[in-house]
């Protein structure tokens, strides 16, 4: 066989047009789909741009040539020489760019032989998930995949130009940091050098980005690679990736303006969709009380109603009994789904026990009159007012969660995207963007009986809730009183979502030291504590730290919405399971003992016989 270099393509699968005709060219690819038609053979060859059918006739070409080609199998990596020729009249394919040309072949070479796939390489994929990620490099030849890959490039590329050209740098910060657990856990990397210490990988560049505006750089964005050590799920990986930007003398404004032109331009060059600006925004109570969670989907409607002043009084206990105590009754309304089976009802109760609710209430109206379990305890006149506070008319399904405010909202809030999702009733050629602001600055951990940042621990607090900070320290309210000063703190955070989904996190964030010593304090760090975890961004704040802001995007969940996908897996080329296992080359995996020995480690006996 010639060097490669004699052999080396000329074009790729893709390219050929009528207008070759005539040309000598050579291909090199992989073997797609082979055709012994007796008197002729066909290949159609196969590389990331495209197919290009090629004709080998045996009576034209070397007989050594002709038994390479015999030889040639399913993803076989071959090079074809020879001369761009019009298809036959009737044989023209208009499905393929390359239709209307075929190469006659004259040279033929295998450059690599290939075992039989486990699976098809074909755009719809039957095998399980599981052996698609073992061969993931199988996996990736898929055309479908293949697009998803390239569309992740040119969205990252579009994000670096557009912000290089509002004068942002692109600035690396480290990989390897100290650990500061007060978030997801960290994966840790052991020290040879220095023996019994661990860098930390980054859960994001957070501190960094924010000592980078205490260096003067006022705008900076990062595609940027972070790592959590939590639970998976279909939007969520151990390692992301992440649009991270900050800005300095900046306000919230600043940051959904650039955001949203942003995604404006992301949109028009990868999708050609317009997206309309500005994005509504919503407050975290607003969207809590209309849609039960915070990213909620507005492709649909179906928002929730509260019941509660209508039913304070009323017979049925679960009802009252929970007002009484502060509860809240609210319900959800689906158009036509007076009929439910009780199949269906008993499958919808479970789903809502899935979600943590005790139970489900319901009022069906079908066309034979209404039906409701809770109709002996309520009575038709409260009956009639629940259906005409919900607007529930006939032909309809009122749905009805009782217990606390944020609990019931949050069941209806999944119910809702259940029903939405079961019943069509999503509208998949919509695109609605919107903020969601003015998150509580603090959760109470009822469990642990402590104050958490509810989104960052660098969140400012609005400004005219800065002296409930103060206000918190000298309360005698307990804190699991909503009246407490810290549960009624704002903070200046927002998140972007897109259809349901949280694409972006960020907020305005604190650049005072002894406020972000009060914000640690309440989360339990003392000064000795926060000195030794976050001594070195407090220090720099002591050196003239501007007003900044900024967000984190989710580049992989960005990329998945672009192709319509509903996982991460179909946008990353090599993901993991939701054990955090890469199956294609079996990591994590054990280290030998020498290595154990270099760093100053040792397995446990227990961690080795499992």
């Amino acid at each position: 066989m010639p060097l490669f270099s004699e052999l080396k393509r000329t074009h790729n699968c893709g390219e050929l047009r009528a207008v070759d005709v005539g040309k000598m060219v050579r291909l090199n690819g992989w073997v797609n789909s082979y055709r012994n038609l007796g008197g002729l053979f066909f290949i159609d060859l196969r590389d990331r741009y495209g197919l290009t059918q090629i004709m080998i006739d045996p009576q034209a070409i070397d007989s050594a040539m002709l038994a390479e080609a015999n030889r040639a199998r399913h993803e076989f990596v071959v090079a074809a020489e020879g001369v761009v020729r019009a298809r036959p009249e009737g044989t023209v394919n208009p499905k393929m760019p390359t239709g209307e040309i075929e190469l006659k072949t004259e040279r033929f070479f295998v450059l690599s032989e290939s075992k039989t796939p486990p699976f098809e390489i074909e755009d719809e994929c039957k095998a399980h998930d599981q052996l698609r990620l073992e061969f993931r490099y199988l996996d990736l030849r898929r055309r479908p995949l293949q697009e998803n890959i390239r569309l992740r490039h040119q969205t990252t590329f579009t994000v670096r130009e557009f912000l290089t050209r509002r004068d942002f740098y692109e600035i690396e910060t480290p990989l390897m940091i100290r650990s500061t657990p007060e978030g997801a856990r960290d994966y840790v990397v052991p020290s040879r050098v220095q023996k019994g210490k661990f860098y930390a990988l980054p859960q994001s560049p957070q501190l960094f980005k924010q000592i980078l505006m205490v260096a003067g750089f006022d705008k900076y964005f990062q595609i940027a690679r972070c790592l959590r050590d939590e639970d998976l799920r279909a939007d969520r990986q151990p390692e992301h990736t992440q649009v991270d930007m900050e800005m300095s003398f900046v306000v919230p404004d600043d940051v959904f303006a650039v955001n949203e032109a942003l995604m404006a331009h992301v949109f028009k060059v990868i999708l050609n969709v317009d997206i309309e600006t500005p994005f509504p925004r919503y407050t975290f109570d607003e969207v809590m009380n209309r849609w039960g969670i915070d990213k909620p989907d507005l492709r649909f409607d179906m928002e929730l109603v509260d019941l509660t002043e209508e039913v304070r009084d009323c017979g049925f206990k679960v009802f009252s009994e929970n007002v009484k105590s502060g509860g809240v009754v609210k319900g959800i309304v689906l158009k036509g789904g007076g009929e439910f089976s009780r199949k269906q009802i008993d499958d919808l109760t479970e789903k809502a026990r899935s979600f943590g609710a005790s139970g489900l209430a319901y009022i069906l109206r079908p066309a034979a009159g209404d039906k409701s379990p809770i109709l002996k305890f309520i009575g038709e006149d409260l009956k009639d007012r629940l259906c005409a506070r919900a607007h529930a008319a006939a032909g309809d399904a009122l749905f009805i969660v009782s217990d606390k405010a944020l609990k019931a909202e949050a069941i209806l809030g999944q119910l809702r995207l259940h029903l939405g999702k079961e019943h069509g009733l999503i509208n998949r050629n919509r695109w609605r963007l919107l903020w969601v602001t003015d998150f509580p600055l603090f959760d109470y951990d009822e469990e642990n009986q402590s104050f958490q940042a509810m989104h960052n621990i660098v969140s400012h607090p609005h400004e005219e809730d800065i002296a409930l900070i103060e206000e918190g320290f000298a309360s005698s309210l307990d804190p699991t009183n909503l009246a407490h000063p810290w549960r009624r703190a704002r903070a200046l955070q927002y998140d972007l979502v897109i259809n349901g989904w949280e694409i972006g996190s960020g907020g305005q964030r604190i650049n005072r030291p002894d406020l972000q010593k009060k914000i640690l304090e309440i989360l339990g760090i003392d000064s000795e504590r926060a000195d030794r975890m976050f001594g070195f961004l407090l220090r720099a704040f002591e050196y003239g730290a501007p007003p900044h802001a900024g967000i984190a995007l989710g580049l992989d969940r960005l990329v998945a919405l672009l192709t319509g996908t509903d996982s991460i897996r179909d946008v990353i080329a090599f993901p993991k399971t939701a054990n955090a296992v890469s199956l294609m080359d079996g990591s994590p995996t054990p280290i030998d003992a020498a290595q154990l020995e270099e760093l100053g480690l040792m397995i446990r006996e227990d961690i080795k016989a499992e």
